[in-house]
């Protein structure tokens, strides 16, 4: 930070900052223009001429300053919340220097390195979404095992271990509360709640207007929307928003930093080409289950290899949970 921004929040020497010493003197002048209008009144009840001009002129100012201090509480606020939040993660990695590290320094890596997925641009939000696709099922595969004793497919593309439904949630997560990732907890809580819920709706409702078919149902659940989304997990949601933007996004953004420049770029293009020729082969072979299902045959040659090289079976251990 240069000396010029240090002065501005002020130095361990002076409690009080500059910004709040000026702050005190724009409530003098507000006080002071007050007075000014006050004195105003009384001189046209006492029929002394102030033209049009210069009382417009006296309105178009105050209206000018009061949107120039809008703006500067809405951007001073910012400054202290991000301030707040820099120092209680600070603190907190203080306290635990192995354990994670923070978005604070995340920040000033991929500044310093010009790291090709730096910051919020296509190539991180790429992936973030491989990434997340892939650990969003191996996490959901564990909590099966521990709490049900067996391991059961949370997969939703019939090529490897990848659910896209994990990846654009962590891409939506992401870009909603990247702005508040040095914040303090709350904004992340909403926003995750919020995003959470409205991706879940969205998800459930595209499968079945798609496919015909549903992989969750939270109409037994209090306070749910069309069994869609329920208050409960809108909640979970909300944590995960927090544990995400504060303990897993640095996390997975330092191992995004390890992966070099040259080959970087490369590598993205030729998995995101991997991922869309898997979500269409599964769209396709979801469509044709659901018409076996049915009992619809194959209509030609196409579709009987679809049968052949997706049956039943194959199906339903890839797609444990879905429902037609």
């Amino acid at each position: 930070m240069d000396q010029e921004k240090w002065e501005m929040i002020g130095n361990g020497d002076d409690p009080q900052t500059k910004i709040e010493k000026q702050s005190e003197e724009l409530l003098h002048c507000i006080d002071q223009t007050s007075q000014e209008l006050h004195e105003i009144y009384l001189s046209r009840e006492t029929q002394k001429d102030f033209t049009d001009q210069q009382i417009q002129q006296k309105i178009d100012s105050v209206k000018t300053a009061a949107n120039n201090i809008k703006k500067a509480y809405h951007s001073t606020k910012a400054i202290g919340d991000e301030m707040a939040g820099r120092w209680q993660d600070y603190r907190y990695r203080r306290k635990r220097p192995a354990k994670r590290p923070t978005n604070a320094t995340v920040d000033i890596q991929e500044n310093s390195s010009h790291h090709f997925a730096q910051g919020i641009n296509i190539y991180k939000i790429l992936w973030l979404c491989y990434i997340g696709s892939f650990a969003g099922v191996i996490i959901e595969m564990l909590w099966c095992l521990l709490t049900r004793g067996y391991i059961e497919s949370r997969a939703g593309l019939v090529y490897g271990p990848f659910n896209l439904l994990y990846g654009a949630g962590a891409v939506a997560l992401t870009i909603a509360l990247y702005k508040y990732r040095n914040y303090k907890r709350l904004q992340s809580f909403i926003g995750g709640f919020v995003v959470g819920s409205v991706l879940e709706y969205l998800c459930s409702w595209g499968q079945e207007m798609l496919l015909g078919s549903t992989s969750w149902d939270y109409s037994g659940m209090p306070f749910n929307l069309n069994g869609r989304i329920c208050l409960l997990y809108s909640i979970f949601w909300g944590i995960l928003g927090v544990f995400w933007i504060k303990v897993l996004y640095p996390r997975m953004a330092q191992l995004i930093l390890k992966i070099p420049n040259k080959t970087g770029k490369i590598i993205t293009w030729l998995l995101l080409a991997f991922f869309i020729v898997n979500a269409v082969v599964s769209i396709i072979a979801v469509a044709r289950w659901s018409q076996r299902i049915n009992d619809i045959p194959a209509s030609n040659a196409f579709w009987e290899f679809v049968d052949l090289r997706f049956p039943d079976s194959r199906m339903q251990k890839i797609f444990a949970n879905m429902d037609f």
